[in-house]
């Protein structure tokens, strides 16, 4: 499993000038004493507005740096000091970054990962196989890297985190530069290995239908600090955005004037309403007062609920 405790990470970054050709530094916490355990076969959202601590946060778990204070332990495994045997059972995705051999095919790629990670053939032959046809990398398997649009490069890039079949999976914007049925395609893969093959996967996006549609658990943070660890539904629930209800009335609709936001076309009423509020006992009075031949009730965008965690500042 993987076990963060009081885990925190801070840069040097420029600051005001010190006399006239020098230019003082000042610290930045960009993870400040964050928690959190996921359990094997775990799939979690990890999101946060850009400079809240994510791709930081990924990149002590991998071992690319060392934290500055706090603990990471994966499989019991300190992942900087013990990096080369951590990174043989995880595959990590950075949008920003390649781990493509920028002017070498895609198939040479993949054969000299091959070779790196030690993948037996028959493996390697299976595993490929699946991924071109899911990904459908066939379209540009033998152009060089630095010819690929964006959308083919995290294609492939996908491919490559996931050649050698890790335990853990940690994915930085997986689904950036990509069209709506590339990006279905990916949901579906990234479902599919986590039930059938059981990966522990680590997702930070700014794309939160992903997260909606993939992740059972969601970790929200910002400035550093983690504001939330829960399900969807609980954040739902704990934040105060609005859900919109219309309903059908036949005859003349009886309405509190407390109601916002209402709108009447003929006999279809529309208003918002906020369960946080407890204004639902003013749906209720709504349904008693009026005869009501359909009711419909829209939730809130996923991105108005997050919106509403990081401007409060701490979890609610």
């Amino acid at each position: 499993m993987i076990e963060v405790e009081n885990l925190r990470k801070d840069y040097l970054v420029k600051g005001a000038k010190e006399g006239i050709f020098s230019r003082g530094k000042q610290k930045k916490r960009a993870v400040s004493d964050i928690n959190f355990t996921i359990h094997p076969g775990e799939l979690v959202g990890y999101i946060g507005p850009n400079g809240a601590g994510k791709s930081t946060t990924i990149k002590m778990l991998t071992g690319i740096l060392l934290p500055d204070g706090g603990t990471v332990r994966i499989d019991g495994l300190d992942p900087f000091h013990q990096r080369k045997q951590n990174c043989r059972n995880m595959g990590v995705l950075f949008g920003q970054r390649s781990q493509l051999w920028w002017h070498l095919r895609l198939d040479d790629t993949y054969r000299l990962l091959k070779h790196l990670y030690e993948i037996p053939d028959q493996q390697y032959k299976a595993r490929l196989s699946t991924l071109r046809e899911i990904l459908e990398l066939d379209e540009f398997w033998q152009q060089p890297v630095r010819q690929l649009s964006l959308g083919q490069r995290m294609r492939g890039e996908l491919a490559a985190a996931l050649l050698h079949n890790p335990s853990y999976l940690y994915l930085d914007e997986p689904t950036v530069g990509m069209d709506v049925l590339v990006k279905e395609r990916i949901r579906e893969l990234l479902g599919e290995i986590n039930r059938r093959d059981g990966v522990t996967i680590l997702l930070t996006t700014h794309d939160l239908e992903d997260v909606e549609r993939l992740c059972s658990r969601v970790m929200v943070i910002n400035h550093g600090n983690l504001l939330y660890d829960g399900t969807m539904a609980e954040l739902r629930r704990r934040c105060p955005a609005d859900s919109s209800v219309t309903i059908d009335i036949d005859g003349e609709p009886s309405l509190p004037d407390s109601l916002r936001n209402v709108k009447r076309e003929g006999n279809r009423v529309s208003f918002n309403f906020s369960r946080h509020m407890g204004e639902g006992e003013l749906l209720a009075k709504v349904i008693s007062q009026n005869h009501v031949r359909d009711i419909s009730i829209t939730e809130p965008p996923i991105e108005d609920v997050v919106r509403d965690l990081y401007e409060g500042g701490e979890a609610k």
